[in-house]
């Protein structure tokens, strides 16, 4: 604006929040200084169109990420944070077309480490990364540790080496103790937000590593065997999942992702209860364990056929989950590797629920996590006490 003067600059952020503060710090920047001051001809303060303008038409704007682009013509910046919040194109496309007509349009974007999911971050960095072999006009500027570095080395102390590399300020405006007090903090958190480095999801409910112990060669489901299914739909009802688990000997278990269905408008209850009868008849299925609040349509459809459906919500969704994360932590389940089914689980945050306990969070979660919630429900019964006693002593 008071360098180029550019006429309009937009800026929008994930949560609005984030965009206020930093119009705050420009606001104060003029305010201290009383030649750009003189420049100004009007700052509004409405709430998501927040404005500072210039003589000579020179504006910034800040907007909510939701509808940031609309009724502004040719911004010529557009400043992007929290990118990797962005799970979809619809906001990212909404602004990047806004500047077709613009003579010299530029888009900057900010943002910490992201996941799988972070679908804008992800495209523009492996674009940024293939540049190096072409004349695509886009500069990456990142500061992160190895992919592979650890937050503490194998003494126990603080890998110092790579947070400095995340870190280039250290020990100049960031202060060591300042890092030290976020160690212990969950790793994926201190991996993305300090180290900058890529996880699978951030908050998950699933550790990567324990996940992955779990695997071996994928184990056919027995016709013969008890079976207990377990059904999600997700909350905007576009995703649902099907799984089963068996018992194996000792005190393991097998989990088998059966079936996904998707929509890109809402699930056909009678289709995918038309779907699950061949499986329930193929194999021997003690119940179907659903949630009422997201697969009651399925149920009820499945219930007069004759299969028996067991609704688990309220407290035994939450036991329900809590014997999924400690099957997995001690290695009793057991999964063939599906690749929807380790990125769904991997993608499940936690959310707590009463005093001390959690559950899988479906809109937390921010993707669609129904094979995960209904992992979690078979899971309770296969984990059940085959007898009245389950532990003797003496």
């Amino acid at each position: 604006m008071f360098v180029w003067g550019e006429g309009l600059q937009l800026a929008s952020a994930h949560r609005l929040t984030t965009s206020l503060e930093t119009f705050r710090q420009i606001v104060g920047l003029i305010e201290t200084n009383s030649k750009l001051e003189k420049e100004v001809k009007k700052i509004r303060w409405q709430h998501g169109a927040e404005e500072i303008e210039l003589f000579g038409n020179r504006r910034f704007v800040v907007k909510a990420a939701n509808n940031a682009a609309r009724g502004l013509s040719k911004p010529e910046t557009i400043h992007l944070d929290e990118l990797r919040e962005y799970k979809d194109e619809d906001a990212w496309s909404s602004m990047r077309y806004s500047m077709m007509a613009a003579k010299n349009p530029q888009v900057w974007v900010y943002s910490s480490a992201g996941d799988q999911h972070s679908v804008i971050l992800n495209k523009l960095r492996e674009r940024a990364l293939a540049s190096a072999t072409t004349n695509d006009p886009i500069g990456w500027f990142e500061w992160s540790a190895e992919p592979d570095a650890p937050i503490l080395l194998p003494s126990g102390e603080i890998n110092w080496s790579a947070f400095a590399q995340a870190n280039p300020s250290l020990g100049i405006t960031i202060h060591p103790d300042n890092l030290k007090a976020v160690i212990n903090d969950p790793p994926d958190i201190v991996r993305t937000e300090v180290l900058a480095q890529w996880v699978d999801t951030i908050n998950s409910a699933i550790d990567a590593q324990k996940w992955g112990l779990c695997q071996t060669d994928p184990i056919p489901l027995d016709p013969e065997q008890p079976t207990w299914f377990g059904l999600d739909l997700s909350p905007d009802r576009k995703f649902a999942a099907l799984t089963a688990t068996q018992r194996l000997p000792g005190e393991k278990f097998n989990l088998v992702l059966l079936h996904t269905w998707s929509n890109d408008f809402s699930i056909n209850d009678l289709a995918v209860a038309n779907d699950i009868a061949p499986y329930a008849r193929k194999y021997n299925v003690q119940t179907i364990a659903y949630s009422a609040r997201t697969a009651q349509a399925v149920a009820s459809r499945l219930i007069p056929a004759g299969f028996s459906c067991t609704n688990m919500d309220g407290a035994i969704y939450a036991e329900s989950c809590d014997r999924w994360l400690g099957a997995i932590n001690s290695h009793r389940l057991q999964h063939g590797g599906q690749d929807e089914l380790t990125q769904q689980t991997l993608s499940a945050a936690k959310l707590p629920y009463g005093d001390g306990s959690w559950i899988i969070g479906r809109r937390a979660s921010r993707v669609a996590v129904c094979a995960a919630v209904a992992s979690a429900l078979a899971t309770y019964f296969a984990t059940q006490a085959e007898t009245e006693i389950d532990i003797q002593v003496g």
